[in-house]
């Protein structure tokens, strides 16, 4: 019985041992394989390929445009200005009336032509190239008259610009002339005043009717020049100076 039980001691201490010793094995392997784990070199994976940023657009203002339109609190900052339309052309000026006319004399110096600016205004002598108010004369013949008028010219004729009021007063004096009358007496003549008369121009005067001074009579500052013509003697009142 007692031998039964060494045996059985045996066995089981035999059994123990074969445990151990498979234990101490798993733990070595197991160590083993902890080392061979730590020892091996993980090649790293490759980094993943980020693709490049867009560039960015420097600021603008005209990128801003439709958020200027749409701001509601500020409708005038509209770029499309309206301008005013432009202010319509001065009307054209009227041309003013044209100076009258008494007549045109030629004494042999060329044609001088009597004008007032108005009817009854004082009545002067021009040439060509001197200036009546607003008008500057630039031709001149016995026939017609050219005017000039802010650049431009108008030509009329002697008859057209004549001074007909003057005429129309003469008419009734020379009709109550014409119709009898009582014999009227001539008590006195009034005696005629020699010297320069109309002016003709700037420095010529004609004759008066009636003037008996002899031809070189200096007057005034003026001497007395007789030409002969076909048509008779031409009388004139020359500037000495």
């Amino acid at each position: 019985m007692r031998k039964n039980l060494w045996l059985l001691d045996l066995l089981l201490l035999g059994l123990v041992l074969l445990v151990g010793s498979m234990l101490r094995d798993r733990w070595a392997a197991s160590d083993s394989r902890v080392e061979a784990l730590l020892r091996q070199n993980i090649a790293p994976a490759p980094p993943p390929t980020i693709p490049a940023l867009a560039g960015v657009q420097p600021v603008t203002a005209a990128a801003y445009v439709e958020t200027a339109q749409q701001l509601l609190f500020s409708r005038d900052r509209n770029p499309n200005v309206i301008l005013d339309p432009p202010p319509p052309p001065p009307a054209p000026v009227p041309m003013p009336d044209l100076p009258v006319a008494r007549g045109v004399i030629d004494i042999g110096t060329g044609p001088t032509i009597i004008l007032s600016e108005r009817a009854g205004a004082a009545e002067k002598g021009y040439r060509p190239g001197m200036t009546i108010g607003p008008f500057k004369i630039v031709a001149l013949t016995t026939q017609e008259v050219t005017f000039e008028w802010q650049n431009k010219q108008v030509v009329r004729k002697i008859e057209q610009i004549l001074d007909r009021t003057a005429q129309a007063q003469v008419a009734p004096q020379q009709t109550a002339n014409t119709q009898p009358a009582a014999v009227k007496t001539l008590t006195s003549l009034a005696p005629v005043k020699a010297g320069p008369g109309q002016e003709l121009g700037e420095r010529s005067r004609a004759c008066i009717s009636g003037d008996t001074s002899a031809p070189g009579t200096v007057q005034d500052g003026y001497r007395k020049v007789v030409n002969k013509s076909p048509f008779g003697d031409v009388c004139r009142w020359e500037a000495v100076n």
